[in-house]
């Protein structure tokens, strides 16, 4: 049997094999993601800064960023008021149907977007289960923004909850309930015991949330139409910019899309860090 020394030494003589893996690593990060990445910017920049800035001026383009404020806005609070509570009846409480509970809110991770999207047309379309109802008390779901926010939520709804569920469970609930005994109520232990633990867990989990709001194409091709500035958001903007050989307001808009990823990676690291440094604190008093 070898020992951990054995293994140790075994990993040191072989130092090639962690040069090809790294190597390896970082290659793919740069063919797969850096390369493009660039090749959005200088698209976007080819014809001259003014070009650039000229296809912002694009009535629907403006419509479709609007839109996509929008949507997150809606979606992102609902989100998380959806994973605070999805997490903490799971990590607090025992009971019947939870792993069901569980299993529901990765969903969204198994079935492809635009599966999604036809289940909300096959809900709420003109020939859909509900889709006479919504057409007598003229009430539009399909085609029109409830529609994209519905698809929106479904796409995103386990990010805020599937960062908070494990990170629950370790806390435990000693805290909660030394705090209900002490007489506080279950607001106060919410927010003076609760949310100051989760805090970091939170904000990532939203982080995520909004980015995949943002960027979503798949659900909500489905369920927009592709209306001219009433349905169509960033995503769906850039496609048609693109087919319409319209290649530099196309990228323009894409370099958006770019900035939110690269900001969210930003705020990722600067969250990690922030954690990691506060549990070295934490072991360093201990």
């Amino acid at each position: 049997m070898k020992t951990f020394n054995d293994a140790k030494s075994t990993q040191n003589e072989s130092k090639w094999v962690q040069f090809l893996l790294i190597g390896t690593a970082v290659l793919f990060l740069l063919v797969m993601l850096v390369v493009p990445l660039i090749t959005i910017f200088i698209e976007a920049f080819r014809k001259g800064v003014e070009a650039y800035f000229v296809s912002f001026n694009d009535e629907y383009v403006l419509q479709a960023i609007k839109l996509t404020f929008i949507t997150a806005a809606i979606a992102v609070p609902l989100n998380l008021v959806f994973g605070v509570c999805a997490s903490w009846a799971i990590a607090k409480y025992s009971f019947f149907g939870k792993s069901l509970l569980i299993t529901l809110i990765d969903l969204p991770f198994a079935v492809s977007p635009v599966i999604s999207g036809f289940v909300y047309v096959l809900l709420f379309g003109a020939q859909g289960w509900f889709g006479h109802w919504l057409i007598e008390h003229d009430v539009q779901i399909i085609f029109a923004v409830p529609g994209i926010v519905l698809a929106t939520i479904f796409v995103t709804f386990p990010f805020v909850a599937r960062e908070l569920i494990p990170l629950m469970q370790e806390q435990g609930n000693d805290e909660e309930q030394a705090a209900l005994l002490l007489g506080a109520s279950g607001f106060q232990t919410f927010f003076k015991v609760t949310l100051p633990n989760i805090k970091w867990g939170l904000l990532y989990g939203v982080i995520l949330c909004n980015a995949r709001a943002m960027g979503e194409f798949g659900a909500v091709s489905v369920v927009s139409g592709h209306i001219q500035g009433v349905t169509n958001t960033m995503p769906l903007q850039v496609e048609i910019l693109y087919n319409e050989y319209n290649f530099v307001a196309a990228f323009a808009v894409s370099t958006l899309l770019a900035i939110l990823a690269l900001f969210t990676l930003l705020l990722k690291y600067m969250l990690e860090w922030k954690v990691a440094r506060d549990l070295a604190k934490l072991k360093t008093d201990e």
